[in-house]
């Protein structure tokens, strides 16, 4: 059956439907700096952060904010970059994992996944340590319960999960002592 239209027809089409998409400027706050991004509201936060940015610390897993591999800081707050809209970040200012690091010191909890080897493949270790973060900025003396509720969508393959709570209560521990010397993103 003959549909009338060529390869190069249809390639025009193509060319055509991207012209027509609608595209706008965000203006993102990342890490402490202001970054001028082209997309459409609708595009994921961590396509933007890895592909624009190449801040590839937030990774892609599941794709639906079910396994927390993307989580980042948005206002403060652990969000899952693969399901948070462009359009929905507004003014909020993103942190990423890249930024934790400050003139060669891990931030404490980065600290005390390392020293509690809590991690394996190390996939999962970057949303881990931001939800983490975001936890300690609310709750600075979190329970075991609270720890696990809060990392409840927080999925690690390797199972390390009693190492991660460690490192988890020796990172608060840790940042409760610095006093206003522990750092904080």
């Amino acid at each position: 059956m003959e549909t009338g239209l060529s390869l190069p027809h249809l390639l025009t089409d193509a060319k055509n439907r991207c012209k027509m998409r609608r595209v706008a400027q965000f203006q993102l706050r990342v890490n402490g700096a202001a970054h001028r991004v082209t997309g459409e509201a609708g595009d994921s936060l961590l396509s933007v952060l890895r592909y624009d940015l190449g801040l590839t610390g937030a990774k892609f897993g599941c794709g639906e904010g079910h396994c927390g591999a993307c989580t980042v800081l948005l206002g403060g707050e652990a969000a899952r970059a693969c399901v948070t809209r462009l359009g929905a970040v507004g003014d909020r200012p993103i942190t990423t994992i890249e930024s934790l690091e400050s003139n060669g010191r891990l931030h404490p909890v980065q600290q005390a996944f390392l020293e509690a080897e809590a991690f394996q493949c190390g996939y999962c270790t970057p949303g881990l340590v931001m939800a983490t973060v975001g936890l300690l900025s609310m709750n600075p003396d979190p329970s075991a319960d609270d720890i696990a509720r809060a990392l409840d969508r927080n999925v690690c393959r390797c199972g390390t999960y009693p190492r991660i709570v460690r490192a988890i209560q020796d990172a608060a521990r840790h940042m409760r002592g610095a006093g206003a010397g522990g750092r904080q993103p």
